[in-house]
Protein backbone atom coordinates (compact mmCIF):
# COMPACT_ATOMS: atom_id res chain seq x y z
CA UNK A 1 0.00 0.00 0.00
CA UNK A 2 1.61 3.23 -1.04
CA UNK A 3 1.15 6.54 0.86
CA UNK A 4 1.16 10.14 0.52
CA UNK A 5 4.06 11.63 2.43
CA UNK A 6 4.19 16.22 2.33
CA UNK A 7 7.52 17.44 3.07
CA UNK A 8 7.28 20.96 4.06
CA UNK A 9 7.95 23.61 5.84
CA UNK A 10 10.38 27.44 5.26
CA UNK A 11 13.13 25.42 6.95
CA UNK A 12 15.83 23.73 5.00
CA UNK A 13 15.62 19.58 4.55
CA UNK A 14 12.84 19.12 2.19
CA UNK A 15 15.03 18.14 -0.58
CA UNK A 16 16.99 16.38 1.36
CA UNK A 17 14.69 13.68 3.47
CA UNK A 18 13.28 13.13 -0.24
CA UNK A 19 16.66 12.22 -1.43
CA UNK A 20 17.01 10.14 1.77
CA UNK A 21 13.91 8.46 1.40
CA UNK A 22 15.01 7.77 -2.38
CA UNK A 23 18.48 6.12 -1.72
CA UNK A 24 16.78 4.33 1.12
CA UNK A 25 13.89 2.86 -0.99
CA UNK A 26 16.54 1.98 -3.89
CA UNK A 27 18.68 0.16 -1.30
CA UNK A 28 15.92 -1.62 -0.87
CA UNK A 29 15.56 -3.09 -4.54
CA UNK A 30 12.63 -0.72 -5.36
CA UNK A 31 12.65 1.69 -8.38
CA UNK A 32 12.04 5.12 -8.40
CA UNK A 33 10.67 7.99 -10.17
CA UNK A 34 12.37 11.15 -9.06
CA UNK A 35 10.73 14.88 -10.60
CA UNK A 36 12.43 18.38 -9.55
CA UNK A 37 10.19 21.35 -10.32
CA UNK A 38 11.99 24.63 -10.47
CA UNK A 39 15.41 22.99 -10.30
CA UNK A 40 18.55 23.49 -11.77
CA UNK A 41 21.14 20.66 -13.13
CA UNK A 42 23.26 22.12 -10.95
CA UNK A 43 21.22 20.88 -7.74
CA UNK A 44 24.26 18.49 -5.84
CA UNK A 45 21.97 15.65 -5.11
CA UNK A 46 21.27 14.75 -8.96
CA UNK A 47 24.86 13.69 -9.28
CA UNK A 48 24.64 10.95 -6.83
CA UNK A 49 21.22 10.08 -7.90
CA UNK A 50 22.24 9.91 -11.50
CA UNK A 51 25.04 6.75 -10.45
CA UNK A 52 22.06 4.94 -8.48
CA UNK A 53 19.84 2.00 -10.69
CA UNK A 54 16.57 1.51 -9.78
CA UNK A 55 16.15 5.60 -9.65
CA UNK A 56 14.72 7.59 -12.82
CA UNK A 57 15.70 11.14 -12.46
CA UNK A 58 13.96 13.15 -14.76
CA UNK A 59 15.95 16.06 -16.32
CA UNK A 60 16.17 19.06 -15.50
CA UNK A 61 17.46 22.72 -17.27
CA UNK A 62 20.96 23.56 -17.06
CA UNK A 63 19.56 26.89 -15.49
CA UNK A 64 16.35 28.30 -13.62
CA UNK A 65 15.67 31.52 -12.63
CA UNK A 66 13.54 32.36 -9.40
CA UNK A 67 10.27 32.57 -11.03
CA UNK A 68 9.77 36.54 -9.57
CA UNK A 69 12.66 37.23 -11.72
CA UNK A 70 11.27 35.53 -14.93
CA UNK A 71 10.24 37.39 -18.05
CA UNK A 72 6.86 36.47 -19.60
CA UNK A 73 8.16 34.24 -22.09
CA UNK A 74 10.39 32.72 -19.49
CA UNK A 75 7.13 32.05 -17.44
CA UNK A 76 5.15 30.41 -19.61
CA UNK A 77 8.37 28.07 -20.99
CA UNK A 78 8.21 27.10 -17.42
CA UNK A 79 4.63 26.23 -17.15
CA UNK A 80 4.94 24.18 -20.43
CA UNK A 81 8.34 22.29 -18.29
CA UNK A 82 6.27 21.85 -15.12
CA UNK A 83 2.81 20.49 -17.33
CA UNK A 84 4.79 18.33 -19.48
CA UNK A 85 6.73 17.15 -15.57
CA UNK A 86 3.04 16.33 -14.66
CA UNK A 87 2.27 14.37 -17.39
CA UNK A 88 5.56 12.42 -17.30
CA UNK A 89 4.80 11.32 -13.72
CA UNK A 90 1.08 10.31 -14.49
CA UNK A 91 2.06 8.14 -16.92
CA UNK A 92 4.48 6.82 -15.72
CA UNK A 93 3.82 6.08 -12.16
CA UNK A 94 2.87 2.32 -12.39
CA UNK A 95 5.83 1.44 -13.39
CA UNK A 96 7.57 2.38 -10.07
CA UNK A 97 7.31 1.83 -6.32
CA UNK A 98 8.04 5.52 -5.01
CA UNK A 99 7.86 8.87 -6.91
CA UNK A 100 9.33 12.17 -5.41
CA UNK A 101 7.60 15.42 -6.77
CA UNK A 102 10.23 17.88 -5.37
CA UNK A 103 9.37 21.48 -5.30
CA UNK A 104 6.06 21.05 -6.76
CA UNK A 105 4.51 22.92 -4.18
CA UNK A 106 7.10 25.86 -5.40
CA UNK A 107 5.59 25.55 -8.90
CA UNK A 108 2.07 25.58 -7.97
CA UNK A 109 2.20 28.83 -5.40
CA UNK A 110 4.16 30.51 -8.52
CA UNK A 111 1.26 29.45 -10.74
CA UNK A 112 3.21 26.59 -12.89
CA UNK A 113 1.10 24.04 -12.30
CA UNK A 114 -2.78 23.92 -11.98
CA UNK A 115 -4.24 22.82 -8.59
CA UNK A 116 -6.50 20.38 -10.49
CA UNK A 117 -4.08 18.53 -12.35
CA UNK A 118 -1.91 18.03 -9.07
CA UNK A 119 -4.75 16.78 -7.19
CA UNK A 120 -5.93 14.70 -10.31
CA UNK A 121 -2.32 12.55 -10.18
CA UNK A 122 -2.46 11.85 -6.33
CA UNK A 123 -5.71 10.89 -5.83
CA UNK A 124 -5.56 8.74 -9.10
CA UNK A 125 -1.44 7.19 -8.32
CA UNK A 126 -1.46 3.42 -8.19
CA UNK A 127 -1.95 1.97 -5.14
CA UNK A 128 1.20 0.40 -4.32
CA UNK A 129 2.98 3.53 -5.57
CA UNK A 130 4.68 5.86 -2.08
CA UNK A 131 4.15 9.41 -3.20
CA UNK A 132 6.55 12.50 -1.98
CA UNK A 133 5.74 15.79 -2.25
CA UNK A 134 7.68 18.84 -1.57
CA UNK A 135 7.90 22.26 -1.06
CA UNK A 136 6.77 25.29 0.90
CA UNK A 137 2.92 26.37 1.58
CA UNK A 138 1.04 23.11 0.45
CA UNK A 139 -2.41 23.61 -0.19
CA UNK A 140 -5.55 22.48 2.15
CA UNK A 141 -6.37 20.68 -0.99
CA UNK A 142 -3.62 18.46 -1.03
CA UNK A 143 -2.50 17.93 3.09
CA UNK A 144 -6.08 16.83 3.81
CA UNK A 145 -5.35 13.46 1.66
CA UNK A 146 -1.98 12.90 2.62
CA UNK A 147 -1.00 10.17 4.95
CA UNK A 148 2.63 12.13 6.13
CA UNK A 149 3.15 15.34 6.87
CA UNK A 150 6.29 16.62 8.01
CA UNK A 151 7.28 20.53 8.55
CA UNK A 152 10.71 21.30 8.72
CA UNK A 153 10.90 24.37 10.38
CA UNK A 154 13.24 27.47 10.12
CA UNK A 155 14.45 28.76 13.49
CA UNK A 156 17.82 29.97 12.13
CA UNK A 157 19.38 29.98 8.47
CA UNK A 158 22.94 31.56 7.83
CA UNK A 159 21.20 33.38 4.53
CA UNK A 160 19.34 35.82 7.11
CA UNK A 161 22.82 36.92 8.21
CA UNK A 162 23.97 37.11 4.58
CA UNK A 163 25.75 33.82 4.04
CA UNK A 164 24.73 32.55 0.38
CA UNK A 165 23.43 29.57 -0.70
CA UNK A 166 26.72 26.71 -0.74
CA UNK A 167 26.93 24.25 -2.97
CA UNK A 168 26.70 20.52 -1.76
CA UNK A 169 25.30 21.92 1.62
CA UNK A 170 22.23 24.34 0.59
CA UNK A 171 22.05 23.40 -3.27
Amino acid sequence: MGLVHIYCGDGKGKTTAAVGLAVRACGAGKKILFVQFLKSESSSERRILKQLDGIELTPCPEKVKFTFRMNEAEKQECRERCAFLLRLTEERLPLFDLAVLDEVFGALSAGMLEMGDLLRLVREKPEKTELVLTGRNPPPEVTAIADYITEMKKIRHPYDAGTPARKGIEF
